[in-house]
């Protein structure tokens, strides 16, 4: 019997298996405290008036690295909770900015899921497309991760 709230094994997920995370709106506050955390005070993020002259953008842009990390959030909570060991490496490309306002939300590919030689764990390599409210790609990523392995795996 699976937990509810479970994340997927790595022995779940087979080449081709696809999910879509539910949204989540950046906020001015998202910005605020990740910059603040970070210590990413560069004026782009933090001076208003800053950003109305000097920017090429309209609006107040998210650091790609917040977009990515609430994108991370969003995944891990579909589809990784409590069966993932770590995150051991990624390619990302940041496609085009993500504004105060903009909904995202994860489309995940698993691209390889197999079996490490110690115990029942795996490596699963996904590839992450983190999609804005108007259906545009706006990072691709391609995380790999260490996750376990079911209950009933070969050992």
């Amino acid at each position: 019997m699976k937990l509810l709230g479970t994340g997927f094994h790595w022995d779940e997920l087979t080449p081709g298996d696809t999910f879509k995370t539910y949204g989540r709106t950046i906020t001015e506050t998202d910005i605020v405290n990740f910059v603040s955390c970070a210590g990413m005070l560069e004026s782009l993020f933090v001076d208003a008036e800053y950003r109305k002259t000097h920017s090429a953008m309209s609006g107040h842009a998210a650091p790609a690295m917040l977009t990515m990390s609430l994108a991370e959030g969003l995944v891990l909570n579909a589809t990784g909770q409590g069966t993932g060991l770590a995150f051991l490496n990624m390619e990302m490309t940041v496609k085009m900015p993500v504004f105060v306002g903009d909904t995202i939300h994860v489309e995940i590919e698993v691209e390889e899921s197999r079996k490490t030689s110690k115990s029942s764990r795996g490596l699963v390599k996904t590839r992450n497309r983190i999609v804005n409210q108007n259906g545009a790609t706006v990072i691709e990523y391609s995380p790999q991760r260490l996750m376990s392995g079911s209950i009933d795996s070969p050992t």
